[in-house]
């Protein structure tokens, strides 16, 4: 048995993996990691693989960074937890003060979470107890966006509408609107895609006419619904969205947990339509793939409505053991100070643009539909025939045999379904991007065959 073979051996034994058909490790190895290292994961046996995925969207600035060790390391010698209720701690204070400076203006308050799901179930319940606090209990539904992901804690998965995650758990959910996402894949080719969004928005204005009576919030992912197959739609949307949501009376919350610190070209995506929302999610590259932690940011209006005497029962009485854990914040805070040191934002676009380069010749490939790009996150969309764009059969599962022969050339890629895409840390470099496409190149040539 070799040293893989034993750690995947105990891992079966105990392990539950997150969205993982078990049965599948009967064929499919389990690579347990021993180190990671810049872009590389190194499992016990000396093979290494390029982290495209950054671990979940996760990890921007490579594994192991030294920076953000010392951080974590200076942190833990001096606080690593206490109560953020009646309680605080520089950290916290300091990470706060950052992100109330660098999001879009006026939001000026942070409430601290977990995880990105959390962040969304905070920003549910905020928007539907704001309406509340001011006498307008009618208001207790969300509209969000048809193929749109936020999460899978019963709220947060409430407002999702990918079936693969949502249709199972259905009698227990929220009763939520959806209207319909303004995805560019569906494009003319005669059009572009300011024009497509700002037709595609009457379906939301529509939705908004019939329901904004009895509606708390709309909830989007800016510029790409990231699990929702890396569909991506233009900025106008969110313009179009923020004035309608004004004139309806409505909330307007922008999950930017998997797109935003530079995922999307700009530090936030809300940038690029030069918006604010109501409510803004946070987390995955907020601790650059270190440590859990999350925060959604929100207005000094609907703070306001919270703000009373005890007995008012007006407080928003929502809480986790680790809010605002002081290692989280530290991680945090080191991860912002290496956006500053590095120009990140600047030297991203030099990256996006190698990505773009590399893949450009797939735009060719009998079996590629579409290469789609927003900043650092780029998707291949595989069909069965491209001119009808007819998909193959998802059963066929021809994206996995992308992640296979990646594990066997340097990479890890993770399709969805038969999109395959990168999301890489930021120190990628160009010779890194090159391999990538070289082995998604290969890789789609054994998946359709």
């Amino acid at each position: 048995m070799t040293i893989n073979q034993h750690w995947m051996q105990r891992d079966l034994e105990v392990l539950w993996h997150p969205c993982t058909q078990m049965k599948d490790h009967e064929q499919l190895p389990i690579i347990p990691i021993k180190k990671g290292e810049g872009v590389w994961l190194h499992d016990f046996e000396g093979k290494k693989y390029i982290d495209a995925v950054s671990s979940w969207w996760v990890n921007i600035f490579g594994h192991s960074n030294p920076q953000i060790n010392k951080a974590l390391s200076d942190q833990a010698n001096n606080l690593e937890h206490v109560i953020l209720a009646g309680f605080t701690h520089q950290p916290a204070i300091e990470l706060a003060e950052q992100l109330v400076e660098i999001t879009p203006p006026g939001l000026d308050k942070c409430f601290y979470a977990d995880n990105g799901s959390s962040a969304i179930e905070v920003a549910l319940k905020m928007s539907f107890h704001y309406w509340k606090n001011i006498g307008r209990s009618d208001k207790n539904r969300f509209i969000s966006l048809t193929n749109s992901y936020h999460g899978e804690t019963i709220g947060a998965l409430s407002v999702g509408d990918v079936a693969l995650y949502k249709e199972t758990y259905e009698p227990l959910l929220l009763k939520t609107i959806t209207a319909q996402a303004p995805d560019c894949f569906d494009c003319p080719d005669d059009m572009e895609w300011d024009e497509y969004c700002t037709l595609q928005f009457q379906h939301m204005e529509d939705t908004l006419c019939k329901h904004a009576h009895e509606t708390c919030a709309v909830i989007v992912e800016p510029l790409v619904q990231c699990a929702g197959n890396m569909r991506m739609y233009h900025p106008v949307y969110l313009n179009l969205l923020r004035e309608a949501c004004d004139r309806h009376g409505v909330h307007l919350i922008a999950d930017e947990i998997a797109v935003g610190f530079g995922r999307t070209g700009t530090m936030f995506a809300c940038e690029q339509a030069d918006i604010t929302p109501d409510f803004m999610c946070v987390s995955k590259g907020l601790t650059a793939g270190y440590l859990p932690l999350a925060v959604t940011l929100t207005t000094n209006e609907i703070y306001a409505a919270f703000y009373d005497k005890y007995e008012s029962l007006r407080a928003f009485l929502h809480s986790h053991s680790y809010t605002g854990n002081p290692l989280g914040c530290s991680v945090a805070l080191a991860t912002l100070e290496l956006f500053k040191q590095n120009d990140t934002i600047n030297s991203n676009c030099k990256l996006s643009a190698a990505m773009c380069a590399a893949t450009a010749h797939l735009s060719e490939h009998p079996n590629v539909a579409e290469i789609r790009q927003t900043g650092m996150i780029q998707a291949i969309e595989m069909v069965k025939d491209k001119k009808t764009r007819e998909p193959f059969d998802w059963k066929e599962r021809r994206g996995l045999r992308v992640y296979q022969h990646a594990l066997n050339h340097e990479a890890l890629l993770r399709p969805l379904g038969n999109v395959i895409y990168l999301m890489p840390p930021y120190i990628i470099t160009e010779e890194q991007i090159q391999h990538l496409a070289d082995v998604i190149t290969s890789g789609i040539e054994i998946a359709v065959k």
